[in-house]
């Protein structure tokens, strides 16, 4: 029996990230853990990134990568190393340096799955798509044709960075579309309410290895007037 051939998109995946060395990410989660876990749970969450977009069926994968040791899940994928800057022109030289459709994704969401970037597969022909964070930022950046210009100059890491940099697409004249809106991991509330979300996942087990259980709620004993 012949089996139906995948379509493969005809885009570029990129995934932007840094080497998972401590005290260089996931600082937030510190000191409720190591710098050496938070690095593991940095580590984690990237490799479930990776893995994600390694399965979807497209053209090209990038890693856009700001370190020196590639991680393993990363094979198969072009890397193109960051330059020095801000965000704003980090992420400005990769839609200039990008010669082809491209989706943007960070390495904060390794709850990301196949379904959350489904809009950008099947609609690639749309001038762009927008993937809103719960913390203000965004997730992901699809652009139809890649323009660094669209992204210099947008203020990084603030509560209205997805607002200003939705606003600048919109501006330009580009019809954009909207991705579900998910949760970055900067916290340890943020981290395990993401772990929740993929259990089985290599991100929920370095936090299970790094944290230790939510403490629960005790139960005050009934008095004998039968109140708490």
């Amino acid at each position: 029996m012949n089996t139906p051939e995948t379509t493969v998109a005809p885009l570029t995946v990129v995934v932007i990230a840094k080497e998972c060395l401590p005290g260089k990410v996931k600082t937030r989660l510190t000191p409720a853990m190591t710098p050496e876990d938070a690095a593991r749970v940095a580590a984690g969450s990237l490799d479930d990134t990776l893995r994600t977009v390694a399965a979807l069926p497209v053209a090209r994968r990038v890693l856009f990568f700001d370190g020196s040791v590639v991680p393993d899940a990363a094979a198969g994928f072009d890397v193109l190393h960051q330059p020095g800057g801000g965000l704003d022109e980090r992420l400005g030289h990769l839609f200039d340096a990008m010669t082809g459709p491209t989706l943007l994704v960070g390495m904060d969401t390794p709850q990301l799955s196949a379904d959350d970037l489904a809009p950008v597969l099947h609609d690639p022909e749309r001038d762009a798509w927008f993937g809103p964070a719960e913390d203000g930022g965004f997730w992901a950046l699809y652009l139809r044709e890649p323009d660094g210009t669209h992204l210099r100059g947008v203020p990084m890491s603030r509560d209205d960075t997805g607002a200003v940099q939705r606003a600048r697409l919109v501006d330009a004249g580009l019809d954009v579309g909207t991705l579900a809106t998910l949760l970055d991991v900067d916290t340890v509330p943020d981290a395990r309410r993401v772990a929740e979300l993929v259990p089985d996942s290599t991100f929920a087990a370095a936090l299970a290895a790094s944290l230790p259980s939510p403490l629960t709620t005790a139960t005050t004993p009934l008095t004998s007037g039968g109140t708490r």
